[in-house]
């Protein structure tokens, strides 16, 4: 019997769990199964509403996916209102909420259920935020910023679970958010030093530049000018700097250091030696001479 088929398609993913759900578990489990049953119902009828597709469903969390970035995101903050409306019958300590992250990406179905990076960064994003609140990531951003009634929170680049990379975080800015950035309330994954300074190691420093440098490389010169505010002395500094210039004064030319990023480009993700080796050939100084170097010593590298 042939295995079912793998689809992949592009879709925006809302993730969503109970925030305490094993505290209230413990303290009553018939009442905790009463309110999830009816909290799920006010997500549920409210995903169907916006077009969305339940994938999964485990204990306390809820998988969707959407064809719609703007549709995910408006069916995630109603129901963020809805159940703050249900929770107004219930005392403090038994009022349930829920986290919910969205992000868009590619995914992959299998017999109905959702996989991939795509559906795996939904379900980091909410972790970040509190009961009640809503975390997306960039590209679910840059998909609405322009559009009329939504304000986020840049949380900044979050080093997650079982994510390599950094992911660029936002919370969508509402009456529960507010207070809490009001109040200086910190996310989960934040850990700061005695002056409020983040502490990363080497390793996290490098991807948060990179992950950084990748967001802004194509962007405006203000989104370089905030490169090189957080990276002065950073790998791609020069390179910022060499295409700020260029923004004042344009050439057709094809410089050393465009040369130098498109060959890195195509060869930064390889795990074959030779090509890595072949960049270092051409640009023994260039501006990833020490990134090239560094992946060479990677153990996934032959």
């Amino acid at each position: 019997m042939e295995a079912p088929p793998i689809e992949r398609h592009l879709a925006a993913v809302l993730s969503a769990d109970v925030e305490g759900y094993s505290r209230l578990m413990h303290g009553d489990e018939d009442a905790t199964l009463a309110t999830l049953s009816a909290h799920r119902a006010i997500a549920d009828e409210l995903i169907a509403r916006h077009r969305g597709r339940i994938a999964n469903t485990a204990g306390d969390s809820v998988l969707a996916e959407f064809g719609s970035v703007l549709d995910a995101v408006q069916c995630a903050v109603e129901i963020q209102e809805g159940l703050d409306r249900a929770n107004g019958t219930e005392p403090q300590d038994r009022q349930m909420r829920f986290r919910i992250g969205v992000n868009m990406g590619d995914v992959m179905v299998k017999d109905g259920d959702l996989f991939g990076d795509g559906v795996n960064v939904a379900a980091r994003l909410e972790s970040l935020v509190r009961g009640g609140e809503i975390c997306v990531s960039r590209g679910v951003r840059d998909h609405l910023r322009h559009r009329g009634g939504f304000t986020f929170d840049d949380l900044g680049e979050q080093l997650v679970k079982n994510i390599a990379h950094p992911i660029r975080a936002f919370r969508i800015r509402t009456d529960r958010a507010s207070a809490d950035a009001d109040n200086g309330a910190l996310l989960p994954e934040a850990r700061l030093g005695p002056e409020g300074v983040s502490e990363l190691s080497t390793e996290s420093e490098v991807a948060l530049e990179l992950a950084l440098w990748d967001s802004v490389k194509d962007g405006s010169p203000t989104e370089l000018e905030t490169y090189l505010e957080q990276f002065p002395e950073g790998t791609f500094a020069e390179l910022a700097k060499t295409r700020l210039a260029a923004t004042a004064a344009p050439s057709t030319d094809t410089t050393a250091d465009e040369l130098d990023l498109a060959f890195w480009e195509s060869v930064k993700d390889s795990r074959r030696r030779s090509e890595i080796a072949a960049y270092l050939d051409q640009h023994p100084n260039g501006h990833f001479a020490g990134l090239a170097r560094a992946r060479l010593s990677s153990p996934d590298v032959e």
